[in-house]
């Protein structure tokens, strides 16, 4: 790819200061879920889930220059081809999406993206908060509206006396053959089943494939986007005291298991932080970090604060 050389200082200027401004019109404008900002309610649905960066004269060519302020190369390695996608698909006056992606691949994508001129982004992931969202890229003249790139299934069954979590909802799903990146977000309703975000193509699919969730007998139906019933995720609150940040001291109070067992889940890769898989035990976690262990569940890092003795004082917020 060729990489063009950089605009005299007064151009700089004048590109930094349209993308400031219209990075100020879009943050005033639009409440969106990559932010994780709520929408008024008199807003339409279509337009929850939306996030257009409209075109920004910037400077172009350089994918390093892009790419510098992503700080996670495993994050900076999936921009890269969102980038290049977009790029394609504004030379092509085409539109393309992708997948289902993290949120911070969805957050660092949107920030490269308004560098980029001639590029429209709408990222969607069926209701106002939703977490893993698919983005749609294209040349202005062409992505003019919301994509039809996000459907939503119902799974009802008796859960009443066999209550089944998130992780047995995801795990029968994949159970059926289909990969992670398209489902989107997982609704459990307790006794009544879960919604599911899933990418169009594969509604029929798992409609007839997934009969059973657990030991429940289930039933898949499509429903309207507007028919999802969200609620805000119940969490709970406390406080550890802990030597050091390493994943495994922290993670380990904040699911009540040993540091050991959390040693052997890391081993195994059922650890993940920020959605992307921890390999090292001594990975530290700062505030705002998401930790999520495979079966157990996950939560969030609050505030952090060192004591008088040199520990640290970590808020968890565990998602019940």
């Amino acid at each position: 790819m060729a990489v063009t050389s950089l605009a005299p200082p007064w151009v700089v200027l004048r590109q930094a200061f349209r993308t400031v401004a219209a990075s100020t019109y879009l943050h005033t404008t639009h409440k969106t879920l990559i932010t994780n900002r709520t929408i008024p309610l008199s807003s339409p649905l279509r337009h929850s889930a939306l996030r257009r960066c409209h075109v920004v004269e910037a400077i172009k060519g350089d994918v390093d220059f892009l790419l510098k302020g992503v700080g996670d190369q495993a994050v900076a390695k999936e921009v890269k081809q969102i980038l290049e996608m977009a790029r394609r698909a504004a030379s092509r006056r085409e539109v393309l999406h992708t997948d289902f992606l993290t949120p911070p691949i969805v957050k660092e994508s949107v920030s490269v993206l308004a560098k980029v001129a001639d590029v429209t982004i709408v990222a969607q992931g069926g209701y106002p908060e939703a977490e893993r969202c698919r983005i749609s890229v294209g040349h202005p003249d062409v992505l003019t509206n919301d994509p039809d790139i996000v459907a939503a299934l119902s799974i009802t069954g008796n859960f009443g006396f066999q209550p089944c979590s998130h992780g047995d909802f995801l795990g029968a799903i994949l159970g059926t053959g289909v990969s992670r990146d398209k489902l989107g977000d997982i609704l459990v309703q307790e006794e009544k089943g879960a919604q599911v975000l899933i990418v169009p193509e594969l509604v029929d699919f798992i409609v007839s494939a997934l009969d059973k969730v657990g030991n429940v007998s289930v039933t898949c139906t499509k429903i309207p986007l507007l028919a999802l019933e969200y609620e805000p995720p119940r969490t709970n609150s406390f406080k550890t005291v802990e030597a050091s940040l390493r994943i495994d001291a922290v993670a380990s109070a904040g699911f009540k298991i040993s540091r050991s067992k959390l040693v052997d889940l890391i081993s195994s890769g059922d650890v993940r932080v920020n959605w992307a898989t921890v390999t090292k035990n001594g990975t530290t976690v700062k505030t705002g970090d998401v930790v999520s262990v495979s079966g157990k569940g996950r939560l969030k890092i609050g505030e952090i604060n060192e004591t008088k003795k040199g520990k640290f004082s970590v808020q968890i917020i565990r998602f019940l």
